[in-house]
């Protein structure tokens, strides 16, 4: 089964096609990272004019890169959010006009399940033919959202906890933003902390209750504030400040999936989302599950941030399962999983 997934829910315009559900035959991400550069952060009319922009483009590239036609795909899936709703429009509205015109079947598909998919790609079906080791936890961190998840079967998910108010990608922006690195902030304050001490900055873990949600906007605080204090900083504090925010957030995250594993036992522990292609979050998650002796997924970093890869293997999966869609699918901003 080839299936052409289509992703459009913030500022990547990205289109992909996937074997078998789990071997992908392109990947085209086209980032407006540049566009957005100069206002510090993605500004959501010019998101959809450029998609509206460079979709179809993006899509036959895609055909032409996994060396298919038309007659060769089976079927379609877009997100269908969450997401801003003008970017996940032009989306949804492309993939129902490609369905309709092609006579393929359509499937909408929740972007963070998709990005829960990225840990199947390259990967072989489980015995019970789901793409996913079931009972598995599942972290999801972008900036966001931040969810721990109980991933019980096939799109069987129970929420353990999440954010009660910024996501830890939405912290670590703010911070390197006030820090001037620019946006995306994220990647060049991972960057930056490969070369600073980690404990040059005294920050708190965040949120250490017994529970299973998070906070991040303390921390975030905290570091604007130590920051603020040093009227001209130099380049060995703003390491050690990359470098100590990034412990002590991968610290929060890690020290509730370790104890939500212990609570579950989970075969398998995932990682997805954009923060996921964080050095520390991966090294740190990657070590918990040894020490556990759980196995760990990790998708390649290219596959952490926004693409298509993750949507046709997530479409896949719910069109094997007879999940079809109509020409009434619609997009929502806040669609939960």
């Amino acid at each position: 089964m080839l299936v052409l997934g289509i992703e459009t829910s913030c500022d990547e315009t990205a289109a992909a096609v996937v074997e078998d559900s789990v071997r992908p035959r392109s990947n085209i991400i086209a980032s407006q990272a540049a566009l957005h550069q100069r206002y510090g952060g993605v500004v959501p009319e010019l998101a959809s004019r450029r998609h509206n922009e460079r979709l179809l483009p993006v899509v036959h590239l895609a055909l032409e890169q996994a060396g298919v036609a038309w007659d060769d795909i089976d079927g379609i899936a877009v997100t269908r959010g969450p997401g801003l709703v003008g970017a996940l429009v032009v989306g949804v509205a492309a993939a129902k006009t490609l369905a309709y015109v092609r006579g393929l079947a359509l499937v909408g598909v929740n972007h963070l399940e998709g990005h829960l998919f990225a840990n199947a790609i390259d990967h072989e079906p489980e015995p019970s033919g789901g793409l996913l080791p079931t009972p598995s936890l599942a972290l999801i961190v972008s900036g966001a959202h931040t969810d721990l998840i109980l991933v019980e079967g096939a799109h069987a998910y129970t929420i353990l906890g999440r954010t009660r108010d910024d996501a830890a990608g939405e912290a670590f922006d703010k911070v390197a933003r006030a820090m001037g690195l620019g946006y995306p902030g994220g990647p060049a304050l991972d960057r930056l902390g490969q070369t600073g001490d980690p404990s040059l900055v005294p920050l708190p873990v965040p949120f250490q209750d017994k529970g299973y949600d998070f906070s991040f906007s303390g921390i975030k605080t905290a570091a604007l504030r130590v920051l603020a204090a040093q009227p001209a900083p130099e380049p060995v504090f703003l390491a050690g400040l990359a470098a100590s925010l990034q412990r002590v957030v991968a610290e929060a995250l890690v020290r509730k999936v370790g104890r939500a594993a212990r609570e579950h036992h989970p075969r398998a522990i995932l990682l997805a989302g954009g923060v996921a292609a964080n050095s520390v979050l991966r090294r740190r998650l990657a070590d918990e599950a040894q020490g556990l002796g759980i196995m760990v997924r990790i998708p390649p970093p290219i596959l952490c941030t926004d693409n298509a890869v993750m949507i046709a293997a997530c479409g896949a999966s719910l069109l094997s399962r007879g999940k079809r869609d109509g020409w009434d699918l619609g997009a929502s901003a806040n669609l939960p999983l």
